[in-house]
């Protein structure tokens, strides 16, 4: 309840409360007494709307604009209109700008310098160049303002070249650009990497004065750094005579843009010693660099250090970390970070909801990834693609392309990516016609060319349809040399259909291609082993010896009780060792009792058959799961990571276990994850 305030005033009185009201920050007061004015003056109104918008209350601001516009007790005036504009500006509301506009040319002030600049500025925070495009022809007198909020309008809209000849065509008309002008197209020159541009704008700043301005300084500073010139961007900084925190975030993004952590975290740490009071873009500079630089352990040390200064973790901070937890599966911080979410309402910002779509499809819980999906408020290209590459790499290739189908429903135009997860997914769930006719639809139905990896996934869709033949002159076709990914897509298919002499064709390539790789050696070893062609088999294992070819060791890891245990093959340093292994012995007695008998053609050593049996039992992949299962406290399923794929007779295990234990085994391999439930894997055993 607002305390009393004076009615029924003469219009000079009621200014004067107003403005008392206004200057006192009682924005509530002031707004009361004004809508009692039974007949308001533009003055006052003019006034309210400033107030509103230097508040941080620009929407608010609109409304009382249009409300009152409305209403048709006033007509709006210059300034009103001025005002409304800037409120515009400053919350990026598009549709009311365009209504302003037409304000402005309704009551006739196209023409009007001061208020041409002002929407020129308000189009470009919007992001509409068409509407300063019209607004700065419209105008008969164009300023400096002019000429810099056009450039600045042009670079925030996505259009670098046109900002660049804009400024031409400013020193064309006799106009003498200033700081402001500077700072405002050297981005552009930065976007475009025109080094040389930039440097005549550095030596026109220095030669009229403005090498001292912060503004332009910093400006220089991302310029050369966009340009690879990082010496020139340090020079630059280093000659700032008190650079404000601005210049220092920029050179700290400087050295992360240029590979530089290293410099960037101890200019960071300068920054703090110098007593610079950080803001969000300090830390969040730091925290992004860190991320994209392959320090995400950091990046999350520097999230604790940033709540410890008090400084809150905004939209922008969530989104980075999340994509750092993502990356070093740190499952527990995600969840953390989620709860932080919704506590603080940031479950309304796109980027930040598709970080967390990913990061719960990275840690195995599809079902949580799906349901953010399905609750977000907007979504654009990136979300769908997002959730298609869940659905895919999790198996669910009908519901990846049930999803493809619903993106180009909602109107959201596809791109390269997500054809490579929607074709994944048909691969995944051998949908090879589904496969085909996505593949022949992007450039015919949406424009986009395929490139190498969208040949690689039609490959594999071919190769794991069974299609082999179709998939080899598929590659023998293609426009582009086959890549890597191609050829391997090629040899799996073989191992899944047991094809020596396709699989010879594609193991000999990829010898050529990557020599060093073990895994095509190991995958054409168990196609021969399987066809029974042990000479062939052994010649491939010798090969691998001449050429000092090891395959990679494999290791498995499973979170319990919020702590990651790792297996390798044959581990027994973990303190449960002997209850693992009885528990795999048992597993083994029932299976072989089922009428399951260990495979032992992946076993790679010279073994009599009862010693490849106990080697196939170590396989790491095994011991995390056992180790998993013994450790349930009453959850209904576990999820174990592996660096490498998953061998036949452990995938048979899982099955197994997962059928007589009844529980949800998740494993994560090096090509997908596998769901095991009730005796059956989401793969369809084809891998």
């Amino acid at each position: 309840m607002l305390p009393k305030v004076p009615s029924c005033l003469p219009p000079h009185l009621n200014i004067k409360f107003i403005i008392k009201y206004l200057n006192l920050g009682d924005l509530a007061r002031a707004r009361h007494l004004f809508d009692k004015i039974s007949h308001p003056d533009v003055q006052s109104w003019t006034l309210l709307i400033s107030a509103y918008t230097k508040n941080g209350q620009s929407k608010d601001a609109i409304k009382i604009y249009t409300e009152v516009k409305n209403s048709g007790k006033i007509n709006p005036d210059k300034l009103a209109i001025l005002a409304a504009a800037k409120a515009c500006a400053a919350s990026g509301d598009l549709v009311n700008a365009k209504e302003i506009h037409f304000d402005a040319i309704k009551n006739g002030f196209n023409s009007d310098l001061l208020l041409g600049n002002a929407l020129i500025d308000m189009y470009g925070k919007c992001k509409h160049f068409e509407g300063a495009e019209r607004v700065f022809h419209d105008l008969r007198i164009k300023d400096v303002i002019t000429w810099t909020s056009y450039c600045s309008c042009c670079v925030n809209c996505g259009l670098p070249r046109a900002a660049l000849q804009a400024f031409r065509e400013m020193g064309l008309s006799g106009i003498t650009p200033n700081a402001m002008t500077l700072s405002s197209v050297l981005p552009a020159c930065s976007d475009l990497k025109c080094l040389n541009l930039g440097r005549e704008i550095h030596g026109f700043s220095i030669k009229n004065g403005m090498g001292n301005n912060l503004f332009v300084s910093s400006a220089l500073v991302d310029m050369y750094s966009s340009c690879s010139s990082i010496k020139r961007a340090e020079l630059v900084f280093q000659n700032m005579s008190q650079p404000d925190v601005v210049s220092w975030n920029v050179i700290i993004s400087a050295y992360f843009s240029n590979s530089e952590s290293g410099k960037a975290l101890d200019t960071f740490r300068c920054m703090r010693n110098h007593g610079v009071k950080l803001d969000s873009v300090s830390w969040n500079s730091v925290i992004a660099g860190c991320t994209d630089n392959g320090k995400e352990q950091e990046a999350l040390e520097l999230l604790i250090d940033m709540q410890k200064s008090g400084c809150k973790p905004n939209r922008i901070t969530i989104t980075t970390v999340l994509t750092a937890c993502a990356f070093l599966e740190a499952w527990r911080g995600g969840k953390e970070i989620h709860a932080y979410m919704v506590r603080h309402c940031f479950m309304d910002d796109l980027a930040a909801t598709t970080s967390l779509t990913l990061l719960y499809a990275k840690s195995g819980d599809l079902e949580i990834s799906n349901r953010i999906f399905s609750v977000m408020q907007s979504r654009d290209t990136v979300a769908w693609n997002t959730i298609i590459l869940a659905n895919s790499m999790h198996g669910r290739g009908e519901e990846a392309l049930l999803l493809f189908n619903e993106m180009l429903g909602s109107g959201v135009k596809p791109n390269s990516v997500t054809f490579t997860g929607v074709l994944s997914g048909c691969s995944h769930a051998q949908m090879v016609d589904e496969g085909l006719s996505i593949f022949h639809s992007m450039v015919k139905n949406h424009n986009v060319e395929p490139d190498a990896e969208h040949y690689s996934c039609m490959v594999d869709v071919l190769s794991r349809g069974g299609r082999l033949a179709e998939a080899y002159d598929f590659i023998k076709k293609m426009p582009i040399e086959p890549s890597v990914s191609a050829w391997g897509a090629l040899l799996g298919g073989c191992r899944m259909y047991k094809n020596v002499d396709l699989g010879r064709i594609a193991a000999q390539r990829l010898f050529e291609i990557e020599p060093d790789n073990p895994g095509n050696y190991v995958l054409l070893f168990n196609i021969l082993v399987t066809a029974k062609r042990w000479g062939e088999a052994s010649e491939a294992r010798k090969l691998m010896r001449e050429r000092g070819i090891r395959k990679a060791p494999g290791c498995s890891w499973v979170r319990v009780n919020n702590k990651v245990h790792t297996f390798v093959v044959g581990d027994k340093y973990n303190g449960k060792s002997n209850e693992i292994y009885q528990f795999l012995d048992e597993i083994r007695m029932k299976m072989k009792l089922a009428g399951f008998y260990p495979n032992t053609d992946f076993v790679l050593q010279d073994l009599d058959e009862e010693e490849q049996e106990d080697s196939l039992c170590n396989h790491c992949e095994k011991l995390a799961v056992a180790y998993g299962i013994l450790n349930l406290k009453g959850e209904s399923s576990i999820t174990v990571f592996k660096n490498l794929r998953i061998c036949g007779d452990c995938h048979n295990t899982i099955k197994f276990i997962a059928k007589v234990v009844g529980v949800q085994i998740i494993v994560r391999d090096s090509l997908r994850f596998h769901h095991f439930k009730d005796g059956l894997c989401s793969c369809r055993d084809f891998w």
